[in-house]
């Protein structure tokens, strides 16, 4: 029996209890899998409380990715380019951070809407940890040219230059971005979550693939890239389940099949 969770704060909305007993239910791995509500100012004592009744592992969502990244014993490369970890495994008395954030993006984006991200150009709106924490899965998969956008320009131009020795970056504010169409466009701000819309050119849209990191809702940036001509769109519940598969299999080393558990919730 693997004794997991999910911390967070707030914690009742989480999805990931449902992903995981699918995931269980799928490989035959016995699982418990709780939610987690720890205080904002509290979370390395309620982690090693839990860690101390067993745990095998848990996931780390808001606002304690950068508590779990200084929690961890030891860092995967994912977690330490990504400054932030949602994934804590114990192995004996080692504490492993990872981040699956970004490989659940790259995975959605290859098993799911078929787009190899090889030789592509990517734009990604947002400078903040959502897009530290893809940038390296991303770049890993070769694309031609990865843009990183930002209201503050000097955020995405640091970003760039950190990430710069993973692949060709650069970094830029909102404003420069131009009408020239782009492959891929990556909506990594926290507009949506206000119900806006970054103030950007219109015409790199066109025939570009459109993702929203935020899922449950159709959002502002959907309906721009709607209104825009984009050739795909799509929301982050695919990254989300696909996230967690990692997690899953980091924990367990059994592979969840994550198609059918992105039908259900769609459904």
């Amino acid at each position: 029996m693997y004794k997991l969770a999910v911390f967070g704060n707030p914690i009742e909305h989480s999805l990931s209890p449902d992903i995981h007993a699918q995931f269980a239910q799928q490989t035959g791995v016995e699982v418990d899998y709780q939610k987690i509500l720890a205080p904002v100012n509290d979370f390395s004592q309620f982690a090693t409380a839990f860690i101390h009744k067993g745990a095998s592992g848990f996931n780390v969502t808001v606002p304690f990715k950068l508590d779990a990244f200084n929690f961890a014993t030891e860092l995967t490369l994912n977690a330490k380019t990504a400054g932030a970890v949602n994934t804590i495994k114990i192995q004996g008395s080692k504490i492993i951070g990872e981040n699956t954030d970004g490989i659940g993006l790259v995975n959605d984006l290859t098993n799911h809407l078929n787009i190899e991200l090889e030789n592509k150009v990517v734009l990604i709106l947002g400078a903040g940890g959502a897009t530290q924490g893809i940038l390296l899965p991303i770049l890993s998969k070769n694309p031609k040219r990865v843009m990183i956008a930002n209201r503050t320009a000097s955020k995405a131009e640091k970003l760039a230059r950190d990430f710069a020795k993973y692949g060709k970056t650069c970094g830029f504010g909102l404003d420069k971005i131009k009408d020239d169409p782009v492959d891929i466009i990556i909506n990594a701000t926290s507009a949506s979550l206000a119900g806006k819309m970054p103030d950007i050119a219109s015409g790199c849209a066109n025939h570009a693939i459109c993702y929203d990191l935020m899922y449950g809702q159709q959002t502002p940036f959907m309906d721009w890239a709607k209104a825009n001509n984009a050739a795909v769109i799509a929301d982050g519940l695919g990254m989300l389940v696909e996230q967690a598969a990692s997690s899953f299999e980091f924990w367990t080393g059994a592979t969840p099949d994550t198609r059918t558990v992105i039908k259900n919730l769609r459904s």
